[in-house]
């Protein structure tokens, strides 16, 4: 099996992971997680990390993503209501992007029950708590 290479990409907020609203999302930090998902994945995945709270910042990662990764596995956060942009550069890119949440969106405020990248993405996962990431990664390896 060839080594894929995949970009976990996350947005707003999500810095703050294990600490912020631990009763929806956990206490384990990204870090944490990271470092459990390359070891599982050790030898089959090279992953790279990539947070932040910047709109045009995801854009240029998404961007930068061509010929670099075999899929994206993006937690847009709150940018998954908003964003046309992210949208838009989701649809400029050939890697697949898995679109991922921690929590059920569907569970939560009306408002976010709309994504705007679900209609981009590969599939949606969500509600699974850290491993929706490894479900993505999953669906990515599939």
């Amino acid at each position: 099996m060839t080594m894929k290479n995949i970009l976990i990409l996350n947005g707003p907020n999500l810095n703050l992971q294990g600490t912020r609203d631990v009763g929806t999302y956990g206490t384990t930090t990204f870090d944490q997680y990271m470092t459990q998902l390359r070891a599982r994945y050790d030898g089959r995945v090279a992953f790279d990390y990539f947070q932040s709270n910047i709109e045009g910042e995801l854009i240029n990662a998404i961007h930068g993503s061509v010929g670099r990764y075999d899929g994206i596995v993006l937690n847009a956060g709150g940018y998954t209501h908003t964003s046309v942009a992210i949208r838009d550069a989701i649809s400029a890119v050939t890697a697949p992007v898995v679109e991922v949440h921690i929590s059920s969106i569907l569970a939560r405020e009306e408002f976010r029950h709309t994504s705007m990248i679900a209609p981009v993405a590969k599939g949606s996962i969500m509600g699974f708590g850290l491993d929706s990431y490894r479900l993505g990664v999953e669906a990515l390896l599939g």
